[in-house]
């Protein structure tokens, strides 16, 4: 069932909710404005000697204005949760809830930035509000667009990161790091499906066989095929060459170019990972997997297969991206630390050192993982904190960070 009472209940209190306040967020001074004086200080004239240390050096924005703890969230409104190509508008309710965890989790400003027409190339427009912000978070953008957007601004010198990509992949990342420690599979092993070769499958994969990273750094898994609506993706197959992302993963993937259905591609693997639609995995699929599977089924709200068919197929380990079952993997557990680990660090970007550091961090945070528990709860603050510390470090080592 794709909705229940509950659901509607949630929808009507939520529509309330936005209607009483005006939405989520608002701008409050941080200083005085009582007196004359004040405003001399906070505006004219006291503010013109700020604007001429910053045109002098404009790293001093870092220490004199918004920069150094704003970012900006920004869509165009093409792929908004479950719900597509709604446009700039519609989302702006997402983007006003993506800001308010960035300060409820890191006690970061952010600002949402909804640009309306998804034929738009809003790139440039991108790069040239960067001044104000330390990073920007690019948010439910649609694939392939959302690769060719983020890939443009990467030397606009701050950090830019498509968040539905890496964030997931970096949780993603965590979740099989504890997932090995619980079933005694071995990371460099594994075998591995991915359904969906969206935004987050294509970076997943990209994470997890280190395709484009350094190998200095990360650790490739054994194999991966990669299944979109067709099937299976790999080398040869006619009309990829009609999205060179796919493209890519038919390269670096799927090795013996195995032709053929998701339940074909599961014969024989270690680790399903779902981020595709609903109830398109069955109990016999996951049984003809590998002994004491990982099954990560996150279509929201309704997993790929649900938990307890799942278990049924002889899965060890299951996760979802829902919070009201164990093992919850949502990119809220990346986010909010990278992006202030960033911002501490002045970062010029956000390198695959900081990506990496990130995941190992959000593992660590359990320290005894079972099967129920391979990750941390999506509300402990300390996640944050134990990220946004390891990705700074990372940061620093990597020389990904503005000296000022």
């Amino acid at each position: 069932m794709l909705f229940s009472p509950e659901s509607d209940e949630i929808y009507k209190e939520a529509l309330a909710l936005h209607a009483k306040h005006q939405g989520k967020l608002e701008i409050r001074s941080k200083v005085p404005l009582v007196s004359k004086h004040d405003l001399s200080l906070a505006y004219t004239p006291g503010v013109a000697e700020v604007c001429r240390e910053i045109a002098k050096d404009k790293n001093l924005a870092y220490r004199y204005t918004m920069k150094a703890n704003t970012i900006a969230i920004v869509t165009d409104g093409s792929a908004v949760l479950g719900l597509g190509n709604i446009g700039g508008y519609a989302a702006i309710p997402v983007m006003e809830g993506k800001a308010i965890l960035f300060k409820e989790f890191a006690g970061i400003d952010a600002i949402p930035i909804c640009f309306e027409n998804y034929e738009t190339d809003f790139t440039d427009q991108i790069r040239n509000i960067a001044p104000v912000f330390g990073g920007i978070n690019l948010e439910d953008i649609a694939a392939p667009r959302c690769f060719e957007v983020e890939d443009a601004l990467q030397e606009i010198g701050i950090p830019v990161m498509h968040d539905d990509q890496h964030g997931t992949a970096v949780v993603v990342l965590a979740a099989l790091i504890n997932a090995c420690k619980v079933t005694g599979k071995k990371f460099e092993e594994l075998n591995i499906v991915i359904c969906g070769a969206g935004a987050a499958g294509y970076a997943i994969s990209r994470l997890l066989k280190c395709i484009g990273y350094d190998p200095n750094v990360c650790t490739t898994v054994h194999e991966i095929i990669v299944c979109d609506t067709h099937g299976t993706i790999f080398r040869g197959r006619e009309g990829l060459y009609k999205n060179k992302y796919k493209f890519i993963l038919a390269e670096e993937t799927n090795h013996r170019a195995l032709a053929g259905s998701l339940a074909d591609a599961m014969k024989g693997a270690d680790v399903f990972v779902g981020v595709s639609g609903p109830c398109i995995v069955t109990e016999e699929m996951v049984r003809s997997m590998n002994r004491d599977a990982i099954v990560f089924a996150m279509a929201n709200p309704v997993p790929e297969i649900w938990p307890d068919e799942a278990r049924n197929g002889g899965a060890a380990i299951v996760g979802t991206g829902r919070s009201d079952f164990p093992n919850q993997i949502n990119n809220v557990l990346a986010f909010p630390g990278i992006f202030r680990g960033a911002l501490d660090a002045r970062a010029t970007r956000i390198s695959d050192e900081m990506k990496i550091a990130a995941a190992h961090a959000i593992a660590d945070c359990v320290p005894e993982p079972h099967k129920d528990r391979i990750l941390p709860d999506i509300l402990d603050r300390k996640v944050t904190m134990a990220v946004a510390a390891a990705v700074a470090k990372a940061a620093g080592e990597c020389d990904c960070s503005r000296k000022l």
